[in-house]
């Protein structure tokens, strides 16, 4: 069987879309109202933070990426930063579980933007029923192929990114740049709280990696990966922080906190009326459903790869086509799962862990065993581990007081994951050479 990659089948244009369109679906719709909770007034410059630790985590995916571009990104990374090894199985499947966690994210985030546009319950079974059903779509645009991906990221995309942008400026246009939610709102949790929000802002930054699991695919992928990954980063962090402060300057902090599953809309409402309502609600479908389909396209090619690397099992449960066709419907099952079993404060949290455990890895498996190779700066890369380290201490222990279970589910997930790898891996243990895909 075959994971069948195509060369040059996704432009710079494509990329960009790409990252954009998970980065904005995960991002300003669905954290918005937790990161308010967490960090309080000053919750817009938590994304300005959020970046900054995002800015120092890429330069070791741009490195590594412009070096050894690959359709399985993550994967290849830490497959030659540590080797065929428990700890580079491991946490690659910890980044492809991040992944698909977003996924079920942002599928519950469409639903609830629909049902408060339909003025409808959202604490009803239609949250996740619709939530499965805006995965399964996702799941029929992938399985069309590759092209239809780009197409639709890139015209999705635009729509989003021009109208969420507009809502903004029209925002705080019509509402003045006042920015009430400084003067007003409920408690904060203070310095300890605004850390622990960098890590969900850092969650709305991580779709980037999709670019990344797209590598061998890139048109001119030693170039043009470093490239995609740059600018959509700056696309999104000028995006979030309009419409951060926009929210912040048409609803108090206790009222963004309120509606956190739904903020745009709730924030478009007293400043654009009850058709900027509507806009806004129908722009929130388009960027979310963009979203989820850039992030089934990106984690089933990592799953793919990891397949390919003999680093996870695989079977095809009867099912006909190839790796890639089958993990698509792995991708879209557990993701599925998750939309039905978890709310969004539990996902994200989940996400976020999952993340930044598997993104120091992948910094100290470079900084330990490739620096030199891709000419990494030793210094970033320690701050990267640095940055995240401090984040992730902070999330955990807040999270730890207000929702012990979901640290609990969290460390016991990542314990299940590597001591499954390890027990796989010892009974197959894959080629000892490290891997290369792509050009």
């Amino acid at each position: 069987m075959s994971s069948d990659y195509r060369k040059d089948s996704i432009t710079l244009l494509d990329a960009i879309a790409m990252g954009t369109g998970v980065m904005i679906g995960a991002g300003i719709l669905a954290l918005t109202g937790q990161i308010a909770d967490l960090a309080g007034p000053l919750f817009p410059f938590a994304f300005i933070a959020g970046a900054v630790v995002t800015a120092f985590s890429t330069y070791t995916y741009v490195k590594m990426s412009n070096a050894y571009p690959s359709a399985g990104g993550i994967g290849m990374i830490l497959q030659k930063a540590y080797g065929p090894t428990t700890v580079a199985a491991g946490a690659a499947l910890l980044m492809a579980l991040s992944m698909v966690i977003n996924e079920s994210l942002v599928a519950r985030t469409f639903a609830n933007y629909l049902l408060r546009g339909l003025d409808m319950p959202r604490d009803t079974w239609m949250v996740p029923a619709i939530g499965v059903g805006v995965i399964f779509f996702a799941w029929l645009v992938n399985i069309s192929g590759n092209r239809s991906v780009g197409w639709l990221s890139v015209l999705m995309a635009a729509l989003k990114v021009g109208g969420i942008t507009l809502f903004g400026a029209a925002a705080l246009w019509a509402g003045g740049f006042s920015f009430e939610a400084t003067g007003r709102g409920g408690e904060t949790t203070g310095a300890a709280g605004f850390v622990a929000s960098m890590a969900l802002a850092i969650l709305a930054f991580k779709g980037f990696t999709t670019i990344t699991n797209s590598g061998a695919e890139i048109t001119k992928p030693h170039r043009n990966v470093g490239r995609a990954i740059v600018i959509s980063i700056a696309v999104c962090t000028l995006v979030y922080l309009l419409v951060a402060f926009a929210v912040g300057s048409s609803l108090p902090l206790d009222r963004i906190v309120e509606a956190r599953d739904y903020a745009l809309a709730e924030a478009a409402e007293p400043t654009l009326g009850r058709t900027g309502f509507y806009l806004t609600v129908a722009l929130a479908l388009v960027a979310t459903a963009s979203g989820l389909i850039a992030s089934v396209f990106a984690v089933s090619r990592m799953l793919a790869m990891l397949t390919d690397m003999k680093m996870i099992p695989h079977s095809h449960f009867g099912m006909p086509g190839i790796i890639r066709d089958h993990t698509l419907v792995y991708t879209v099952v557990i993701a599925s799962l998750l939309t039905v079993f978890f709310d969004l404060s539990r996902i994200a949290s989940l996400g976020a862990i999952f993340y930044l455990v598997m993104d120091i890895l992948i910094h100290w498996g470079v900084f330990r065993n490739l620096r030199k190779e891709v000419g990494a700066r030793g210094w970033i890369l320690l701050t990267a581990i640095g940055l995240d380290a401090v984040v992730l201490a902070a999330f955990s222990a807040m999270k730890w007081q207000a929702d012990p279970s979901i640290v609990l589910i969290a460390v016991a997930g990542m314990a299940v994951v590597f001591v499954f790898e390890h027990v796989f891996l010892r009974l197959r243990p894959p080629p000892c050479h490290h891997h290369q895909h792509g050009t």
